[in-house]
């Protein structure tokens, strides 16, 4: 992490109804630094999946500031919003959503054909990118041929397909078993630590969220905790060595 303000949010609303509001999001203040690996949490209802649409510029604040790089973005045009999200933007969710008729390598280009950037050197990438993540012979399979956490893997490559800023993970482990879990726990983690890219993981997972390094808790849609998570520091390798 560094001190580069990514995302900033001051008072953020979303109320849905007019005579019996309901406040999914209220006076939702936040700030998300440039590389952060960040989690957030909190029970059915609470306003997690909505702060991440709304975050994720997939829906619109009511009220309230939010900005990108200290760009005022709640009142973008559509088509800017659009943009951004291809370009700064991954997502990865429960459902992989991949589409069962392409390839795993043509599921990781789609963002790729959406922002008209598809070329050699891209589509190179996208193969790169599911060979480190261990598909290298999983390329021309389609999602109906590969297991859960095969899917999911082809989920994490398409979101990082165009060097996003950020990422949006909505209960990325949410469908798999506790070992596959865990892979698919390390990839992301792997990732962030090798690129510097900003992850926002929502789930209602403990054992993944106490992995991330700040906790932000809601309830009502509301924030009642917003706690960083001291790991400890990996052993030196003088200190792993023992003395002959």
């Amino acid at each position: 992490m560094n001190d580069t303000v990514l995302l900033q949010t001051e008072h953020l609303m979303k109320i849905y109804g007019d005579t019996q509001p309901v406040y999914a999001l209220n006076d939702i203040s936040l700030t998300i630094y440039q590389g952060e690996f960040l989690s957030i949490v909190g029970p059915s209802g609470s306003g997690k999946s909505t702060l991440m649409n709304v975050l994720g510029l997939l829906d619109r604040p009511t009220s309230g500031s939010l900005k990108y790089l200290s760009e005022e973005a709640a009142h973008w045009s559509e088509v800017r919003r659009s943009q951004f999200r291809n370009r700064e933007m991954g997502f990865i969710f429960q459902a992989h959503m991949l589409l069962p008729e392409f390839t795993a390598l043509e599921n990781v280009m789609i963002p790729l054909r959406i922002g008209n950037t598809l070329n050699s050197q891209t589509t190179a990438k996208a193969q790169r990118l599911l060979e480190r993540i261990g598909l290298a012979d999983r390329l021309h399979h389609r999602p109906g041929q590969l297991s859960g956490g095969q899917n999911q893997r082809v989920a994490i490559a398409r979101a990082l397909v165009n060097n996003p800023k950020i990422v949006f993970a909505d209960e990325p482990t949410g469908a798999l078993d506790s070992q596959t879990s865990n892979a698919v726990y390390e990839l992301m983690r792997e990732i962030h630590q090798e690129e510097q890219v900003t992850f926002v993981i929502v789930t209602h997972e403990h054992a993944l969220s106490e992995k991330t390094d700040r906790i932000i808790r809601l309830l009502d849609g509301k924030i009642k905790e917003d706690v960083t998570i001291p790991h400890p520091a990996p052993p030196s390798v003088d200190a792993a060595t023992p003395n002959p």
